[in-house]
């Protein structure tokens, strides 16, 4: 008998990042000692300043009414500063549109440019929602396979062999969730003239573009090649800069046609983001980068130490994170032996379930991600809980 759901949520698969840190939590309630290396959020306070400003904006009777579904203005403004500021691109306010976190901004952007069949390329590891929020909109998602030997990161030759009358967009992402990789800019210019040359939208999101490491350098793709700017769809938000994953607030910047079917579809999804998050997030833009840069060196520190302790695991093979705050292992080598006391892992989903009962450290299998065999694990998590948790992990592999 029919449960009476519809078809399309039927097929939706919830959040394997978020399934992981509800267990994770509720194994800590219990009194258990539980490294969490699937959470996808940084581990500090918002900074005061930002906090302080909404204390702010909770007291004005502005924000306590119906405020433009597009954003407050000023965030808007705020917005458009910020990006000519960071990543050099230049665009208007009206082209903006403020929404519920940056995944808002990605289920309204799909929702805006994609009719049923059309085909959206996703280079694969990729993040969980992506291939969703296509469904969603009727799409039909095309994954690329990366790999560890070359860099988690696609090629233009990979796009072209893949590209059909059908394909409509391309989902871009550096630095990446999960794999931590990071393209250099004669890469991102080349993919995003290819894109120009075929007539292909680019969703670029560019959520981590402060968080990368020694050499590697963030570049937007609109600006290394401005013949895409014309089809591109730029998603960003403030959560992993300012620590304010709770806040729900992103925004995605888009020709101005996007921008206003955009609009109207989110005037009737959900009308506009919460005021205070809006007026707390105008702060943190036009405010010091301070918190931020104090923020990603401790990032720093931490993805070289998880990389040196993943690294020394027997049966593990891990490239050094270039951005976000990620490693994504390549686990295989440990499928199908044995792991001490009997245990053994088929699959990498069993791997991770493993590793929480035994370890008691929670980490997201790699199929959640299109890629089969690799394991994701955060290094947003406190400088103990980190070796402490991947101490427990090694001790467990070794058979202790």
């Amino acid at each position: 008998m029919s449960s009476g759901v519809a078809r399309r949520l039927e097929a939706i698969v919830e959040s394997a990042t978020l399934a992981i840190a509800a267990r994770a939590k509720e194994m800590s309630a219990r009194g258990e000692e539980v490294a969490d290396f699937g959470v996808g959020e940084p581990d500090f306070p918002t900074p005061a300043y930002i906090v302080e400003a909404a204390a702010a904006a909770a007291r004005e009777y502005r924000h306590h009414r119906y405020t433009p579904t597009a954003g407050l203005p000023e965030l808007r403004r705020a917005v458009a500063a910020k990006t000519r500021r960071d990543s050099g691109y230049a665009v208007e306010p009206a082209q903006v549109l403020v929404t519920n976190g940056a995944k808002g901004a990605i289920y309204t952007a799909c929702q805006a440019l994609l009719d049923p069949g059309d085909e959206v390329l996703l280079p694969a590891p990729y993040w969980v929602t992506y291939p969703e929020a296509v469904a969603l909109a009727g799409g039909v998602t095309r994954p690329i396979p990366t790999t560890l030997a070359g860099g988690f990161r696609a090629t233009v030759e990979q796009l072209e062999a893949a590209r059909t009358p059908s394909t409509k967009m391309l989902i871009f992402v550096s630095p990446s969730n999960p794999t931590g990789a990071v393209y250099p800019p004669d890469e991102v210019a080349a993919i995003g003239r290819w894109a120009a040359e075929h007539g292909i939208w680019v969703l670029t999101d560019e959520i981590y573009e402060h968080l990368v490491y020694d050499s590697a350098r963030f570049c937007s793709l609109p600006v290394v090649a401005p013949e895409a700017a014309g089809r591109c769809v730029v998603v960003n938000g403030p959560s992993k800069t300012y620590a304010m994953t709770g806040w729900r607030v992103g925004w995605m910047i888009a020709p101005a046609a996007v921008t206003q079917a955009a609009i109207r579809f989110q005037s009737h999804a959900s009308s506009n983001v919460a005021n205070v998050s809006q007026a707390a997030t105008v702060a943190a833009l036009e405010g010091p980068m301070a918190a931020m840069e104090e923020m990603r060196a401790v990032f720093d520190r931490r993805r070289r130490e998880m990389h040196r302790l993943l690294s020394a695991l027997p049966g593990v093979r891990v490239a050094e994170p270039e951005g976000a705050f990620y490693a994504f292992p390549d686990v295989t080598g440990l499928l199908g032996r044995d792991l001490g006391g009997g245990d053994r892992a088929a699959t990498d989903t069993e791997l991770a379930a493993l590793l929480l009962d035994r370890a008691k450290a929670a980490v997201v299998p790699g199929e959640a991600f299109g890629a089969p065999g690799h394991l994701r694990f955060s290094f947003a998590l406190a400088d103990a809980d980190l070796r402490n948790g991947l101490g427990r992990v090694a001790a467990y592999l070794a058979g202790a």
